[in-house]
């Protein structure tokens, strides 16, 4: 049986509240979980009090092969019990496909402007 540290969603609508559980991969989001480890709330301004993890269990479940998300990594990464790697995907800032085709006509047409303003600049001079 995998499992997983992860985030159960609660509270009402755009009133998020979040249990940090260990459950099983298969386990629908919000469903069955074997055990609550913590809590998540992201609305509280306090920053010590906007995460509460049980660090003896989460150290237990780790040990039996239980594997963090990567949002419950971030808290870990901040108790100081895992450490997570920053990512770095250069790609995602690239421009997309219809993007680089915009630019390129967007640089054409400018080129052509540019042209028959010189063209039209050097027609009267010539007269």
């Amino acid at each position: 049986m995998a499992l997983k540290l992860r985030l159960a969603r609660g509270g009402s609508k755009k009133r998020p509240f979040y249990s940090i559980v260990v459950a099983d991969v298969r386990s629908p989001r919000d469903g069955r979980f074997i055990e609550k480890l913590g809590t998540y709330n992201p609305l509280l301004t306090d920053e010590a009090a906007r995460v509460v993890i049980n660090k003896e269990r989460v150290q237990h479940w780790l040990s039996h092969g239980a594997l963090p998300t990567d949002r419950v990594l971030r808290f870990l990464d901040a108790e100081g019990m895992m450490k997570r790697e920053a990512r770095n995907n250069p790609e995602k800032a690239q421009p997309g496909k219809k993007a680089v085709e915009r630019l390129a006509e967007q640089k054409q047409k400018a080129e052509d402007a540019a042209a028959k303003a010189a063209e039209a600049s050097a027609a009267p001079a010539s007269e």
